[in-house]
């Protein structure tokens, strides 16, 4: 009987309308490939690594792998070691594209994806949870890509950057 539910439930997801993903994912792949990441502080590297994007799941997920270099000389609250993972999707056709971001800190942070213009995609957490809203900026110039984490405290107007980067394509 297992089988025979399992075989029914197959059969009909093309009914949900789960087909290859829509316009929406266009706007995002500029991101595509892998990047160089170097943070500076007065002209000098403090952190190097490097991140990829690319499609997985029958292209309806985007996830971006990141990791980092020996040598880091980031500010003492970044772990060095740090690694994470960061995907992009799509609860349905039509929906507005969703991210969700693990790190090996145990952090966890849901955004929402938005590309105000070409070449830039906005990854934007609630502000309705308490403690900070988080905010991830990318922005491709020519051959460039630059990022931004950053955070807004609860009741602050503006938003502080913890992490800048920038680097070109791999």
């Amino acid at each position: 009987m297992k089988i025979i539910a399992c075989a029914l439930l197959v059969a009909a997801l093309p009914l949900f309308g789960q087909d290859k993903p829509g316009e929406n994912w266009k706007a995002l792949e500029f991101l595509k490939g892998t990047w160089e990441a170097k943070t500076t502080e007065n002209g000098a590297v403090k952190a190097a690594g490097s991140y990829s994007f690319g499609a997985e799941l029958g292209d309806h997920v985007l996830a971006r792998h990141s990791t980092t270099s020996a040598g880091c000389q980031a500010p003492s609250s970044y772990d060095c070691e740090h690694g994470d993972l960061l995907y992009v999707y799509q609860d349905a056709p039509g929906l507005p594209l969703k991210a969700i971001y693990f790190d090996n800190e145990g952090h966890v942070i849901h955004y929402d994806v938005t590309t105000p213009k070409p070449g830039t995609a906005i990854f934007l957490s609630e502000a309705s949870h308490p403690g900070p809203q988080f905010r991830l900026v990318y922005e491709r110039n020519a051959t460039v890509m630059s990022g931004k984490f950053q955070v807004k405290m609860p009741g602050q107007g503006d938003w502080k950057s913890y992490l800048e980067w920038s680097g070109a394509k791999k």
